[in-house]
Order: C-alpha cells, then sequence, then structure tokens
C-alpha cells in the first residue's frame, strides 16, 4: 500500500503543502530484500515518503495468470509495467510526497521478458531513454546465493537460487545505465544491508523533512 500520512510512524517539521516526488527504484533480483527493506524504510523515513508496493505482487497476487509460455509471461510483463506506470503517476499526480520508493521500476521487466530488448519497447510503447529519465536514482540490492540466505519464503516466488541470480545479473545489466545507479551487495548481516539502503535514501529526502517532528 502506499504510506498517507496517517499510515506513518514518522513526521517531519516540513510545512510545505504540495511536493513533487522524485522516484527512487529499489531493485534486485529475487530474495534481494527489496520488500523487507521498504517495510523498514516505513517506520525510518517521514510522512512525505511514498512506498509504492512491488508491481508484480500487485497483478500476480490479483488473480492474474502466471504460465510459463512467452505469451503469458508477455502479457504478465505488460500488466506489471502499466500498473507500474499509474502507481507512480498516482503519487506524483497527489502531490503529498517529496520522494517515492518504488518496489522495482518499468525497466524492470526487461529481465523476464521472453523477447529481444527491441520488442520489449516496442510492446510498451516507450524507449530506454524515456523510461531511465523517469527515475532519480536507483538501487541495487544483489540477491544471495543459497550460502547468503536465499530462500522461498514468498509464496509468489518461483526462482531457484540459479535463476534468481541471473534474473540479478540481467537486472544489473539494465539499470546500471542510469546516471545515479548504486549497488549494495548482499551481507550475512541484512541490518548491514538495510543499512547501507537507508544512508543511499536518506540522500533523497527532501531538505524539508530531513527534521523530524
Amino acid at each position: 500500500m502506499l504510506t498517507h500520512t496517517s499510515d506513518c510512524e514518522v513526521t517531519c517539521q516540513c510545512k510545505k503543502t504540495e511536493h513533487t516526488a522524485h522516484m527512487v527504484v529499489v531493485t534486485g533480483g529475487p530474495g534481494a530484500g527489496k520488500t523487507a527493506i521498504l517495510e523498514m524504510a516505513r517506520k525510518q523515513f517521514c510522512h512525505h515518503v511514498a512506498i509504492l508496493p512491488e508491481a508484480a505482487s500487485v497483478v500476480f497476487s490479483g488473480g492474474f495468470w502466471r504460465l510459463r509460455s512467452s505469451s503469458a509471461r508477455m502479457a504478465a510483463q505488460r500488466a506489471i509495467f502499466h500498473v507500474q506506470k499509474e502507481m507512480e503517476k498516482l503519487v506524483l499526480g497527489e502531490k503529498h510526497w517529496g520522494l517515492a520508493l518504488c518496489d522495482r521500476g518499468t525497466l524492470d521487466g526487461l529481465a523476464y521478458w521472453p523477447g529481444d530488448e527491441a520488442h520489449y519497447w516496442r510492446e510498451t510503447g516507450t524507449t530506454q531513454a524515456q523510461e531511465l529519465a523517469r527515475y532519480h536514482a536507483v538501487i541495487h540490492l544483489r540477491t544471495p546465493g543459497v550460502d547468503m540466505g536465499y530462500n522461498y519464503q514468498n509464496s509468489l516466488r518461483i526462482e531457484t537460487a540459479e535463476e534468481a541470480r541471473e534474473i540479478d545479473h540481467r537486472i544489473e545489466k539494465i539499470w546500471s545505465r542510469h546516471p545515479r545507479y548504486a549497488q549494495i551487495d548482499s551481507a550475512t548481516d541484512f541490518f548491514q544491508k538495510a543499512a547501507a539502503a537507508f544512508q543511499l535514501i536518506a540522500d533523497d529526502v527532501p531538505e524539508c523533512c530531513r527534521n523530524r517532528a
């Protein structure tokens, strides 16, 4: 869900009535810890920071068929792409939030797309340059191997550890094109990984929101 004032545990002294949100992507392969870190961010940052849910989880938990055929995978990624864009438009249109943390972004679909990159852009009706320009920064949380804690606790996760790492490598290739791309390696202590992510996120919190109430 989107974090609104009534849902957030942290307030700030900002008196601005409107904000223009910077979109920051938090990405990574399956099991990288994106969702856990974003849930922790709800308690770490103020009510002017929106937490967008993962569009894929919205789509698949809503009953969208998850089949392995190429046509089904393309259909799913088109649906995810458009859900992602509409959530981002909602945040920008509300003008309540100064920063939006996105659980993945519109380019993540390329890592799951069964066709080539040019086909993805034709099917989504946009370009790489346009989609990269949507985002202020990208934080890539690396997927751990089995020895570093990869697990299947998420019921929507169907990838093996090997498949997850391959997806993670594709995500690196895709998002590293962004001028403000940062990478956080896996760590045996998950809180160390989270702390590194929070440090990067804090740099993009609007100046007016850095003094907590």
